[in-house]
């Protein structure tokens, strides 16, 4: 075996053996025993490559096939990840192939209603996994309450979506998950910072162009690496959130079922906390429908079970 399978050239090889046999020869010297003209600019390479020092002393050849072996592995790590791009380009060309229509990696969408466009057509070609992370569980401006995402769940869609515990002082957007989720688009809501995103089929993710400026648009992304990762992080965060029967109460919440367990009527439990009979109402009414209680007595054994009380 030669050093040139290492990556030197067949005269770095036979000057450097020169110097290790010869250290601090005279390069004139060593031009003509080795019959090698450009000597000095051989010379030049061999100290880029650091197998030779300042003083034309050749490094020992321990560290020399060490440093030789490492650079080729660097190499060939370059030239295998250069390789891997080719999966890449497979993936846009069988897309574009099975579409009939120009595929980028990386494509910028206008708009929500184009994202959601792309979006549902991604699904209607394989309803297969949809994961979504956003700040709230509704918005009236986006259609993925819609008719079209509902008759996606009911061909078999599995959506989870992820959103702010924050989003919970309003108690539509509660409401709004649990009816999804009984559709079968489950939701988790989560303490952890949000950025929007949505993944489709773990195979295209959708992410803000610029999350500073809601109207910059999103960016689709089909790189494998890419929405492996992002599908990696959903996963952890949805690990770590809390389904909706298991969130703790707000302050408020505590504080109306307490006064509904000491009080004999909606009114002294309401005067209790300064609020009017019929908010202590709609809080009461919450209550029995996150316990899934039918009456105010089975509301405050669910809440007991629960440690609630």
């Amino acid at each position: 075996m030669t050093l040139t399978s290492l990556g030197l050239t067949a005269e770095q090889e036979r000057l450097y053996r020169f110097l290790l046999r010869e250290p601090r020869s005279d390069m004139d010297r060593a031009a003509i025993d080795l019959r090698m003209p450009a000597a000095r600019a051989v010379l030049a390479e061999l100290e880029a490559l650091e197998l030779v020092d300042d003083l034309l002393t050749a490094v020992p050849p321990v560290a020399a096939v060490d440093l030789l072996v490492r650079r080729r592995m660097q190499q060939t790590q370059r030239q295998l990840a250069e390789m891997c791009l080719a999966w890449d380009v497979l993936t846009e060309l069988s897309e574009e192939h099975r579409s009939g229509r120009s595929v980028q990696l990386v494509e910028h969408l206008p708009d929500g209603q184009a994202v959601t466009r792309r979006m549902h057509t991604l699904m209607n070609e394989d309803p297969g996994e949809f994961a979504h992370l956003k700040e709230r569980a509704f918005y009236a401006e986006t259609g993925y309450a819609t008719p079209t995402f509902k008759g996606f769940l009911g061909r078999g869609l599995r959506s989870r979506t992820l959103f702010s515990a924050r989003a919970l002082d309003d108690p539509a957007q509660e409401l709004f998950a649990r009816s999804m989720g009984a559709l079968g688009d489950l939701h988790r809501a989560t303490t952890e910072p949000i950025r929007h995103l949505a993944i489709v089929n773990r195979a295209v993710a959708f992410i803000q162009a610029d999350p500073a400026d809601p109207k910059a648009g999103a960016l689709q992304i089909r790189q494998p690496g890419v929405v492996a990762m992002l599908a990696d992080v959903f996963d952890g965060m949805w690990e770590r959130a809390r389904d909706l029967d298991d969130l703790p109460l707000s302050p408020i919440e505590q504080q109306v079922l307490h006064a509904l367990t000491r009080h004999d009527t909606d009114e002294a439990a309401a005067r209790s906390l300064n609020i009017s009979v019929r908010k202590f109402r709609a809080h009461i009414a919450d209550l029995m429908a996150r316990l899934g209680a039918a009456t105010r007595f089975q509301a405050a054994l669910l809440a007991k079970g629960r440690g609630w009380l």
